[in-house]
Protein backbone atom coordinates (compact mmCIF):
# COMPACT_ATOMS: atom_id res chain seq x y z
CA UNK A 1 0.00 0.00 0.00
CA UNK A 2 1.18 3.26 -0.95
CA UNK A 3 1.75 5.56 2.04
CA UNK A 4 -0.30 9.20 0.80
CA UNK A 5 1.73 10.80 3.54
CA UNK A 6 5.11 10.81 2.64
CA UNK A 7 3.22 11.24 -1.37
CA UNK A 8 4.92 14.09 -3.17
CA UNK A 9 3.43 15.79 -6.04
CA UNK A 10 5.67 14.74 -8.71
CA UNK A 11 5.06 10.93 -7.13
CA UNK A 12 0.78 11.71 -7.29
CA UNK A 13 1.28 13.08 -10.94
CA UNK A 14 3.02 10.32 -12.27
CA UNK A 15 0.25 8.03 -10.54
CA UNK A 16 -2.28 9.59 -12.97
CA UNK A 17 -4.19 9.06 -15.90
CA UNK A 18 -4.84 12.08 -17.52
CA UNK A 19 -8.07 11.44 -19.28
CA UNK A 20 -9.91 13.31 -22.37
CA UNK A 21 -12.59 10.81 -24.20
CA UNK A 22 -14.95 12.70 -25.65
CA UNK A 23 -15.70 12.20 -29.11
CA UNK A 24 -16.85 16.03 -30.19
CA UNK A 25 -13.92 18.13 -29.46
CA UNK A 26 -11.21 19.38 -32.36
CA UNK A 27 -7.59 18.64 -32.72
CA UNK A 28 -6.82 21.45 -31.79
CA UNK A 29 -8.90 20.86 -28.38
CA UNK A 30 -7.06 17.93 -28.10
CA UNK A 31 -3.41 20.11 -28.67
CA UNK A 32 -4.32 22.32 -25.75
CA UNK A 33 -5.76 19.26 -23.71
CA UNK A 34 -1.80 17.43 -24.01
CA UNK A 35 0.15 20.96 -23.82
CA UNK A 36 -1.38 21.77 -20.36
CA UNK A 37 -0.32 18.22 -19.29
CA UNK A 38 2.86 18.17 -20.30
CA UNK A 39 4.01 20.02 -17.16
CA UNK A 40 2.67 17.80 -14.75
CA UNK A 41 4.41 14.79 -16.44
CA UNK A 42 1.54 12.36 -16.03
CA UNK A 43 2.04 8.93 -16.25
CA UNK A 44 -0.37 8.52 -19.22
CA UNK A 45 -2.64 10.89 -21.56
CA UNK A 46 -6.07 7.99 -21.66
CA UNK A 47 -7.44 9.05 -25.28
CA UNK A 48 -9.64 7.40 -27.92
CA UNK A 49 -7.23 5.67 -30.36
CA UNK A 50 -7.17 7.87 -34.03
CA UNK A 51 -5.15 10.73 -32.11
CA UNK A 52 -2.81 9.12 -30.94
CA UNK A 53 -0.38 9.77 -33.75
CA UNK A 54 -0.63 13.66 -33.29
CA UNK A 55 -0.47 12.94 -29.47
CA UNK A 56 2.51 11.39 -29.69
CA UNK A 57 4.25 14.02 -31.70
CA UNK A 58 3.29 16.54 -28.78
CA UNK A 59 4.49 14.14 -25.86
CA UNK A 60 8.17 13.53 -27.26
CA UNK A 61 10.35 14.10 -25.22
CA UNK A 62 8.40 13.72 -22.61
CA UNK A 63 8.22 10.63 -19.73
CA UNK A 64 4.05 10.65 -20.04
CA UNK A 65 2.77 8.14 -23.07
CA UNK A 66 -0.62 7.61 -24.62
CA UNK A 67 -2.94 5.20 -23.08
CA UNK A 68 -5.66 3.78 -25.73
CA UNK A 69 -9.04 3.04 -24.85
CA UNK A 70 -10.11 -0.19 -26.71
CA UNK A 71 -13.76 -0.96 -26.83
CA UNK A 72 -15.04 1.72 -25.50
CA UNK A 73 -17.26 2.78 -23.67
CA UNK A 74 -19.76 -0.15 -24.25
CA UNK A 75 -17.01 -3.30 -24.44
CA UNK A 76 -19.57 -4.59 -27.13
CA UNK A 77 -17.11 -6.07 -30.18
CA UNK A 78 -16.16 -9.29 -30.90
CA UNK A 79 -12.95 -10.68 -29.41
CA UNK A 80 -11.32 -10.71 -32.92
CA UNK A 81 -12.27 -6.64 -32.95
CA UNK A 82 -10.15 -5.93 -29.48
CA UNK A 83 -7.26 -7.79 -30.04
CA UNK A 84 -7.19 -6.04 -33.84
CA UNK A 85 -7.42 -2.68 -32.04
CA UNK A 86 -5.18 -3.24 -29.25
CA UNK A 87 -2.30 -3.97 -31.96
CA UNK A 88 -3.25 -1.23 -34.02
CA UNK A 89 -3.49 0.94 -31.05
CA UNK A 90 0.61 -0.21 -30.00
CA UNK A 91 1.43 -0.58 -33.69
CA UNK A 92 0.14 3.47 -33.97
CA UNK A 93 2.27 4.31 -30.52
CA UNK A 94 -0.07 3.77 -27.88
CA UNK A 95 2.30 2.93 -24.79
CA UNK A 96 -0.78 1.30 -22.28
CA UNK A 97 -3.74 -0.36 -23.31
CA UNK A 98 -7.49 0.05 -21.56
CA UNK A 99 -10.03 -2.23 -22.89
CA UNK A 100 -13.54 -3.34 -21.47
CA UNK A 101 -15.20 -6.15 -21.10
CA UNK A 102 -17.66 -7.88 -22.69
CA UNK A 103 -20.42 -7.02 -20.08
CA UNK A 104 -22.91 -8.88 -21.83
CA UNK A 105 -20.56 -12.04 -21.41
CA UNK A 106 -20.07 -11.32 -18.18
CA UNK A 107 -23.06 -11.09 -16.77
CA UNK A 108 -24.59 -13.94 -18.84
CA UNK A 109 -22.57 -16.05 -16.81
CA UNK A 110 -19.91 -16.83 -19.80
CA UNK A 111 -17.00 -17.12 -17.43
CA UNK A 112 -14.90 -18.99 -20.25
CA UNK A 113 -15.49 -16.29 -22.84
CA UNK A 114 -14.00 -13.56 -20.60
CA UNK A 115 -11.21 -15.44 -19.81
CA UNK A 116 -10.15 -15.70 -23.29
CA UNK A 117 -11.21 -12.50 -24.55
CA UNK A 118 -8.84 -10.70 -21.24
CA UNK A 119 -5.98 -13.92 -21.88
CA UNK A 120 -5.95 -12.57 -25.79
CA UNK A 121 -5.44 -8.40 -25.42
CA UNK A 122 -3.15 -9.17 -22.09
CA UNK A 123 -0.70 -11.86 -24.28
CA UNK A 124 -0.76 -8.82 -27.22
CA UNK A 125 0.37 -6.13 -24.57
CA UNK A 126 2.65 -9.18 -23.03
CA UNK A 127 4.65 -9.54 -26.17
CA UNK A 128 4.80 -5.65 -26.65
CA UNK A 129 5.82 -4.92 -23.02
CA UNK A 130 2.67 -2.43 -22.61
CA UNK A 131 0.90 -2.47 -19.79
CA UNK A 132 -2.74 -3.97 -19.89
CA UNK A 133 -5.72 -2.76 -17.88
CA UNK A 134 -9.27 -4.58 -18.25
CA UNK A 135 -12.05 -1.98 -17.17
CA UNK A 136 -14.29 -4.53 -14.89
CA UNK A 137 -17.19 -1.39 -15.35
CA UNK A 138 -18.46 -1.95 -11.78
CA UNK A 139 -21.62 -0.40 -11.20
CA UNK A 140 -23.26 -2.82 -13.47
CA UNK A 141 -21.84 -5.20 -11.46
CA UNK A 142 -22.64 -7.34 -8.36
CA UNK A 143 -20.25 -8.23 -5.40
CA UNK A 144 -19.88 -11.66 -6.00
CA UNK A 145 -19.40 -10.80 -10.18
CA UNK A 146 -16.70 -8.17 -9.38
CA UNK A 147 -14.84 -11.05 -7.06
CA UNK A 148 -15.29 -13.16 -10.02
CA UNK A 149 -13.38 -10.95 -12.53
CA UNK A 150 -10.65 -10.85 -9.92
CA UNK A 151 -10.27 -14.29 -9.88
CA UNK A 152 -10.05 -14.39 -13.82
CA UNK A 153 -7.58 -11.44 -13.69
CA UNK A 154 -5.93 -13.83 -11.21
CA UNK A 155 -5.41 -16.62 -13.51
CA UNK A 156 -4.94 -14.16 -16.59
CA UNK A 157 -2.59 -11.37 -15.06
CA UNK A 158 -3.69 -8.10 -16.55
CA UNK A 159 -1.14 -5.34 -15.27
CA UNK A 160 -3.91 -3.34 -13.87
CA UNK A 161 -7.89 -4.40 -13.11
CA UNK A 162 -9.88 -1.12 -13.23
CA UNK A 163 -13.29 -0.07 -12.01
CA UNK A 164 -14.93 2.19 -14.49
CA UNK A 165 -14.91 3.79 -17.92
CA UNK A 166 -16.36 7.00 -15.83
CA UNK A 167 -19.41 6.55 -18.97
CA UNK A 168 -21.94 4.49 -16.92
CA UNK A 169 -24.07 5.18 -14.37
CA UNK A 170 -21.42 5.22 -11.74
CA UNK A 171 -17.62 5.76 -11.05
CA UNK A 172 -14.51 4.27 -8.65
CA UNK A 173 -16.07 3.87 -4.68
CA UNK A 174 -13.67 3.47 -2.55
CA UNK A 175 -15.56 0.21 -1.10
CA UNK A 176 -15.12 -1.07 -4.71
CA UNK A 177 -11.43 -0.35 -4.68
CA UNK A 178 -11.19 -2.64 -1.25
CA UNK A 179 -12.70 -4.95 -2.29
CA UNK A 180 -10.71 -5.59 -5.51
CA UNK A 181 -7.38 -5.11 -3.58
CA UNK A 182 -9.28 -7.44 -1.06
CA UNK A 183 -9.45 -10.20 -3.84
CA UNK A 184 -5.97 -9.70 -5.53
CA UNK A 185 -3.33 -7.95 -3.17
CA UNK A 186 -0.20 -7.55 -4.18
CA UNK A 187 -0.24 -9.43 -7.19
CA UNK A 188 -2.42 -6.90 -9.31
CA UNK A 189 -2.41 -3.48 -9.62
CA UNK A 190 -5.77 -1.80 -9.13
CA UNK A 191 -6.88 1.50 -11.29
CA UNK A 192 -9.60 3.74 -9.66
CA UNK A 193 -11.70 6.01 -12.67
CA UNK A 194 -14.95 7.46 -12.99
CA UNK A 195 -16.08 10.52 -11.23
CA UNK A 196 -12.62 11.33 -9.52
CA UNK A 197 -12.39 15.13 -8.89
CA UNK A 198 -10.47 16.27 -6.21
CA UNK A 199 -7.48 15.67 -4.01
CA UNK A 200 -9.13 13.98 -1.15
CA UNK A 201 -11.10 11.45 -3.48
CA UNK A 202 -7.53 10.48 -5.11
CA UNK A 203 -5.89 10.18 -2.03
CA UNK A 204 -8.86 8.03 -0.48
CA UNK A 205 -8.89 6.10 -3.80
CA UNK A 206 -4.70 5.42 -3.12
CA UNK A 207 -5.38 4.46 0.26
CA UNK A 208 -7.78 1.89 -0.45
CA UNK A 209 -5.29 0.25 -2.51
CA UNK A 210 -5.37 2.00 -5.97
CA UNK A 211 -2.07 2.41 -8.02
CA UNK A 212 -3.83 4.28 -10.50
CA UNK A 213 -5.99 7.12 -11.01
CA UNK A 214 -7.61 8.30 -13.98
CA UNK A 215 -9.48 11.67 -14.49
CA UNK A 216 -10.17 14.33 -16.23
CA UNK A 217 -8.80 16.14 -13.47
CA UNK A 218 -5.40 15.35 -12.83
CA UNK A 219 -4.30 19.33 -13.20
CA UNK A 220 -6.94 20.45 -11.04
CA UNK A 221 -6.30 17.15 -8.48
CA UNK A 222 -1.95 17.61 -8.53
CA UNK A 223 -2.50 21.24 -7.94
CA UNK A 224 -4.89 21.31 -5.36
CA UNK A 225 -2.61 18.95 -3.68
CA UNK A 226 0.58 21.14 -3.61
CA UNK A 227 -1.44 24.25 -2.65
CA UNK A 228 -2.95 21.52 0.36
CA UNK A 229 -6.61 22.22 -0.51
CA UNK A 230 -7.90 19.19 0.43
CA UNK A 231 -11.64 18.70 -0.06
CA UNK A 232 -14.13 15.99 -1.59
Amino acid sequence: MINTNTLSSEQLASMIDQTNLKHYISQTELELFAKAALPYRFKTLAVNNAPIPFLNKILEGSPTVCDAAVSFPFGQCTIETKVFETKDAIAKGAGEVDYVCNIVELKSGHWDYIEEEMRRIVDVCSEHNIISKVIFENCYLTDDEKKRMCETALKVRPTFIKTSTGFGTGGATVEDVRLMKSMVGDELKIKAAGGIRSAQAALDMIQAGAERIGTSRGIEIVDGFRTHEIYS
